[in-house]
């Protein structure tokens, strides 16, 4: 059996549907709209919002947004893939933590779960789930995690020969440019991007900040910076946020508080205080969108299955418009309803442009 994944199409001149490989012609594709659902609410909103794939996680470990109150028992997972498909939109699984060794049962129960439950694609990181999905599950669709960072063509192509892998999720830290060269270089294989939400710049499915903190490492536990390793502590007019024993700001009474993850701390550097890392900023690619089109770009994927339902409901929704004024030829609206939910009441288009080379 082949797991090599399917040819383009025939025609590369028109317009493609979401599960086919990227356009080569001179019209680009109308690019699928992939959005997050921590609760069935979520879910519910994002398909009436305008999805037109959904992404959801199980209740556990193997939930790269493993946060009490969220996500998706295996029940709610068969019920959550009936939803979207009555809706006409595509469920997504995402099995996107690594095993822990000795302890694979967890991740690859989940794994038969998404088979059994008949949803659309599986999201995974490890490279041992990825054989596990085309050993057993041939016939589910093979999606490629932004955890696993796949950053060059010979990784994409190693996965898609070996694994069956028919999308990959490109990590952040390419530009425009270099997005538009891989996903030439990697075709048939479909390639996603981020469009929208927390703008993680580490090197995706190796970050450790956390595990070093808190004991709790995203990659394998699911959470970075658990909530319960996180505290505000008020000093006159200053707001101190702590992860572990660790101050990671200070908010005057002016600033608005944002979450306590390291990546997003203040530091000291060279005797001048900083955002080191990154600043606390949400990535919107909407003024792009274009580009990505023309790079041959699958599909946007929006981040944040932590987030609510106001949260969806106006991200999607405005996503949806432009996404579909830009496939109409018409001028991309202009929405900022979802200006509220961004981090720090921030926007940038983060590496994509990278103006600073």
């Amino acid at each position: 059996m082949s797991l090599a994944p399917t040819a383009p199409p025939a025609n590369d001149t028109e317009p493609t549907g979401p599960d086919t490989g990227p356009t080569t012609g001179k019209t680009p594709r109308k690019m699928e709209l992939v959005c997050p659902a921590g609760t069935m609410t979520a879910l519910k909103t994002a398909a009436e919002a305008g999805a037109d794939a959904i992404y959801f996680g199980f209740r556990d470990r193997t939930n790269a947004r493993n946060f009490p109150g969220l996500n998706f028992t295996a029940a709610e997972a068969e019920e959550a893939v009936a939803l979207c498909k009555a809706k006409g939109v595509n469920p997504m699984v995402a099995v996107n933590t690594y095993p822990v060794a000795g302890h694979e049962k967890l991740w690859h129960d989940a794994v038969d779960t998404v088979a059994r439950i008949g949803a659309h694609a599986i999201i995974v990181a490890d490279i041992g789930l990825a054989a596990y999905v085309a050993e057993k599950h041939p016939d589910l669709r093979l999606h490629l995690s932004v955890q696993a960072s796949a950053s060059n063509p010979e990784a994409v192509a190693y996965y898609a020969e070996t694994f069956g892998v028919q999308r990959v999720v490109l990590p952040r830290v390419f530009s425009l440019e270099e997005i538009r060269d891989i996903t030439a270089a990697v075709a048939p294989v479909e390639t996603e991007v981020f469009v929208f939400g927390g703008l993680c710049v580490m090197a995706e499915g190796r970050c450790s900040l956390s595990a070093y903190v808190t004991g709790c490492s995203p990659n394998k536990d699911g959470a970075c910076s658990p909530a319960s390793s996180v505290r505000y502590v008020q000093q006159d007019d200053v707001l101190i946020s702590k992860l572990g024993d660790y101050t990671i700001n200070r908010f005057e009474a002016d600033e608005d508080a944002g979450y306590p993850t390291l990546c997003k701390g203040r530091y000291v550097v060279n005797g001048e205080e900083m955002y080191l890392f990154e600043d606390p900023a949400s990535l919107d690619a909407t003024p792009i969108l274009g580009e990505l089109a023309e790079a041959g770009v699958a599909a946007l994927k929006v981040e944040g299955r932590q987030r609510g339902k106001a949260y969806v409901q106006a991200v999607v929704g405005s996503l949806r418009q432009s996404i579909d004024s830009l496939a109409s030829g018409a001028a991309t609206p202009s929405d900022d309803k979802a200006t509220a939910f961004m981090e720090g009441l921030k926007r940038t288009q983060g590496v994509y442009r990278r103006d600073w080379r």
